[in-house]
């Protein structure tokens, strides 16, 4: 084995969950920036995950794309053998961390909101995490750590988006109730709550319009809406040993939204 085998099968390895495009793909770059492989998921777009590994490697990282469709619960099990088999790519059996990023958004108001739409909404932005991460915990190295991604809808309210919040608001909870039930193992959980961010979310909503661009400046103390760079060296950072002490918090990361 040469020294160069040795580092690999030393460094940390990350499951990002959407990571092929938004805050998935932008905490994939970070995390790879500070050594850290990565197993990353994206739906349907293989050309955009071709596009993260191709960065990955500019910088000298490793990283595998895998697909994953959280509305298809029934595929976990054969998604986590490919996990499997991805770890002994990287010389590995486990992994170290997991982010809980990928999620779809639903702008309806509630009188309109119909049970189908709520249905698939509540499959990947809740079930999906709950029941991915289960199928994940006997390959999570003890001690590792855990990052749900919630929003800062669950502090705010912006009217038409209420099923969307309610659910990353259950992840919040559920991310409390995994800290003390992964305790034990010295897992550590914690939700990150992005403001609004300029990434292709929701049909690029505030990347692309102007005007709700400068709305959310105008709403925001640091006077601009997000961008993806602010969150995904956070994220990395939140799973890096400095902040091994932090658990079961809830995050917020929007330049003082609605203070």
């Amino acid at each position: 084995m040469t020294t160069e085998d040795t580092l690999i099968l030393g460094k940390k390895i990350a499951i990002v969950t959407g990571g092929s495009r938004g805050l998935g793909r932008n905490t994939v770059l970070s995390l790879a920036r500070r050594g850290v492989s990565s197993i990353f998921t994206y739906n349907s777009n293989r050309a955009e995950a071709d596009k993260v590994l191709e960065a990955v490697r500019e910088m000298g990282g490793r990283a595998v794309a895998l697909q994953l469709d959280l509305n298809d619960m029934h595929s976990f099990d054969a998604f986590v053998g490919r996990v499997r088999a991805a770890l002994a790519e990287f010389g590995a059996e486990r992994f170290d961390y997991l982010v809980n990023n990928a999620g779809i958004s639903l702008h309806k108001a509630f009188d309109q909101t119909t049970e189908e739409e709520l249905d698939r909404a509540y499959n990947i932005n809740f079930k999906g995490v709950y029941f991915l991460t289960q199928r994940l915990l006997p390959l999570i190295h003890d001690c590792g750590r855990i990052v749900n991604i919630s929003s800062g809808l669950t502090r705010f309210t912006v009217p038409g988006i209420s099923a969307y919040s309610s659910m990353k608001g259950a992840v919040e909870v559920l991310s409390r109730y995994l800290a003390a039930e992964l305790g034990g193992r010295g897992i550590s959980v914690n939700t990150v709550a992005p403001g609004p961010t300029a990434t292709d979310f929701s049909g690029g909503i505030v990347r692309d319009n102007p005007e709700m661009n400068k709305s959310i400046a105008g709403m925001t103390a640091l006077g601009r809406a997000g961008v993806p760079d602010d969150l995904g060296g956070m994220i990395a950072s939140l799973l890096s040993d400095e902040n091994r002490w932090v658990n079961a918090q809830r995050i917020e990361v929007s330049g003082g939204m609605k203070l």
